[in-house]
């Protein structure tokens, strides 16, 4: 083990710290975590710790950059494989929820003003996130305008930051309300009522494939 972790790069030895407190986050509040707990988890000293990351703000920043591009690849991906612009927002809708289920101390390392009101720059960069988000829906809203899958007078933007606030109030519901339920689950119940409020001309049958 020792050998192998030898061989690790610093951007390799990087990731696995941040996994490791993406790990810890799920568990217990971010607060709680601390770097003994991630240096134990991976298996190195406190002080190999901040060798990689010279502060304990810097690891949560890296974390959330880690969180932006694994969410943004799986929306992408999703997104590609949409039929239409419409078909293409409903995927993207049931991996995000599916990407949480799977990495559950996102609510904790989004939305908790521990990591918000202590730093700024990781604040920013969450602002960077959703308006990168809003964006992308907001084209595809266009783009369904466009080929008259939704009504003509829709404002999109206003429908982006309704379909990522739709996301959030069901991360915070299920995390901190209904944990045993699923995500996927509770968005089958809304995603449809999305759909009409943006006047779609098909709605799909609001199942993730």
């Amino acid at each position: 083990m020792s050998e192998r972790r030898q061989r690790l790069s610093a951007e390799e030895r990087q990731e696995e710290i941040i996994k490791a407190a993406v790990e810890l986050a799920g568990e217990q509040s971010v607060d709680k975590v601390t770097t003994q707990d991630m240096a134990r988890a991976v298996g190195v000293t406190q002080g190999a710790i901040f060798r990689h990351f010279p502060t304990k703000d810097m690891i949560w920043l890296g974390v959330i950059h880690w969180v932006r591009g694994r969410l943004m690849g799986v929306l992408d991906m999703a997104a590609d494989q949409g039929r239409d612009p419409l078909d293409s927002l409903e995927k993207m809708f049931y991996a995000h929820l599916g990407f949480v289920d799977k990495v559950p101390a996102i609510p904790k390392l989004i939305f908790t003003d521990q990591l918000l009101k202590k730093n700024p720059r990781i604040k920013e960069l969450i602002r960077s996130i959703l308006a990168d988000y809003e964006a992308r829906v907001s084209a595809l809203l266009a783009q369904a305008k466009a080929q008259h899958l939704v009504r003509p007078d829709l404002d999109e933007h206003g429908a982006a930051v309704m379909f990522t606030g739709i996301i959030q109030g069901l991360v915070l519901r299920v995390s901190v309300i209904e944990a045993q339920k699923s995500l996927t689950s509770e968005g089958k119940l809304v995603f449809p009522i999305f759909l009409h409020g943006i006047g779609a001309t098909r709605a799909g049958d609001a199942n993730p494939d």
